[in-house]
């Protein structure tokens, strides 16, 4: 997700955030003036201009890509130690699951990542969803700003996010749109329709690649939420049936070589807003770091693993216990490197709250064992696409902000849906 630029390295997940601070960067405007350009002329021209960026001949990286000495620290030699978890064991129950939620429950409650395995992705799926998204990112400018993501929006492609920001711009490009699961024919074909209806017709194979491809992360995420819920102790279904009718946005990214890769970033130091990310890298090339102990930790791809990290917006669902995972991305001076990120989310007007078992006390005492009040996923995103450069600090600032402001859509939506989604909100 986009990365903060004033975020100073630390240890922690989240960090105490002031209301003069949260405040401050809440108001600021993170919509660049070209975003607000009616006819998108200054838009164009900044993505032109960031295409010009790509050309390898240069010797010099523009100021805007420029990130703080605190952000783009050396990586460590360390590689990140994130246990590999098998799915399809744990699906059976008995032996496998206990070693699976054994394994989620120390990385969650230390960096909030881990691999999984068994996971039933196909292959050959996979490698085509990296192969497409690989020629997309070789198209002309033209053609991809036929997709270009609108303010405010967070689909749609994207030059190093000069759509929001004009500072500390993250070296990528990046394509996303959104996936959901219904019961309807119609909505079955989301992600094809999307990319016929922004690119046309040409690009209906390419579609039923990510329908499919989202189909399939959908189906490995609420597996994994199966896992997390055994190591939080509320059971198999309590996440997953959180989880079930949400959505998702799934993301290409693509990092191109940089001149100077010490001074830049493909992603900025963030965590992600969402509840859950699956990513699958691309080959051999690393790029993926998790702050840990104070050193920026690489997360070297493994073959045919997922790499699964825990968001904000799950850190809320478990009251605090797990650890959203603060990562960024680096950049190579000649190589490339591509990735796909599927987020997790809860329907938009469900009610993120905790489990009843995860609240200390009980009863009339539950509220004081609260980390976060209620919110749903659509204040969420609304808070972090025009609020809000999401970085480690965005659940505390985002609570804050909530709790300043009782009038504010998150808690009328809260409290319009509590009557409907009680039942939903007894078990999470």
């Amino acid at each position: 997700m986009p990365e903060n630029p004033h975020h100073s390295s630390g240890g922690s997940d989240h960090h105490p955030v002031g209301m003069d601070d949260v405040a401050r960067r809440v108001l600021l405007p993170v919509v660049s003036p070209a975003a607000d350009d009616a006819d998108g002329k200054n838009g164009a021209a900044a993505a032109a201009a960031i295409d010009l960026c790509w050309d390898q001949h240069q010797q010099k990286i523009p100021d805007p890509f420029v990130w703080p000495q605190s952000d783009a620290l050396a990586s460590s030699e360390r590689e990140l130690d994130a246990p590999v978890v098998d799915v399809a064991a744990a699906m059976r129950g008995g032996t496998g699951m206990r070693r699976a939620a054994e394994q989620v429950a120390a990385a969650c409650a230390s960096h909030g990542l881990f691999q999984v395995t068994g996971h039933g992705l196909d292959p050959a799926l996979a490698r085509a969803a990296i192969d497409g998204a690989a020629g997309f990112f070789r198209l002309p400018l033209a053609t991809k700003q036929r997709a270009r993501r609108a303010p405010g929006n967070v689909t749609g492609y994207a030059a190093a996010h000069v759509d929001r920001f004009t500072a500390n711009l993250p070296w990528k490009e990046t394509l996303s749109f959104a996936h959901r699961t219904t019961s309807s024919a119609a909505g079955s074909r989301v992600v094809v329709d999307y990319f016929t209806s922004v690119l046309g017709s040409d690009f209906k194979p390419l579609g039923a690649v990510y329908q499919d491809y989202c189909e399939a992360m959908k189906r490995v995420s609420l597996e994994i939420m199966e896992v997390i819920g055994v190591s939080l102790g509320v059971g198999r279904s309590c996440y997953r049936d959180f989880f079930a009718d949400g959505g998702a946005i799934m993301r290409c990214n693509y990092y191109p070589p940089c001149p100077e890769p010490e001074r830049a970033l493909g992603t900025g130091p963030h965590c992600d807003p969402s509840a859950l990310t699956l990513l699958l890298q691309d080959g051999a090339v690393d790029g993926l770091q998790v702050l840990a102990d104070g050193e920026w930790r690489p997360v070297r791809p493994r073959p045919g693993a997922l790499v699964v990290n825990i968001g904000d917006t799950f850190v809320a669902l478990s009251n605090g216990r797990y650890r959203s995972c603060l990562h960024r991305a680096v950049v190579h001076r000649e190589r490339e490197r591509r990735s796909l990120a599927f987020f997790l989310c809860p329907r938009d007007d469900r009610v993120v709250r905790p489990p009843q078992r995860l609240l200390a006390g009980g009863g009339g005492q539950e509220e004081e064992g609260r980390r976060y009040p209620d919110f749903t996923w659509a204040d969420m995103a609304r808070f972090t696409q025009r609020h809000y450069r999401a970085d480690a600090c965005t659940l505390d600032a985002f609570a804050r902000w909530l709790r300043a402001a009782p009038t504010c859509a998150a808690a009328t939506s809260a409290s319009a849906s509590q009557s409907q989604d009680k039942a939903a909100q007894e078990t999470v």
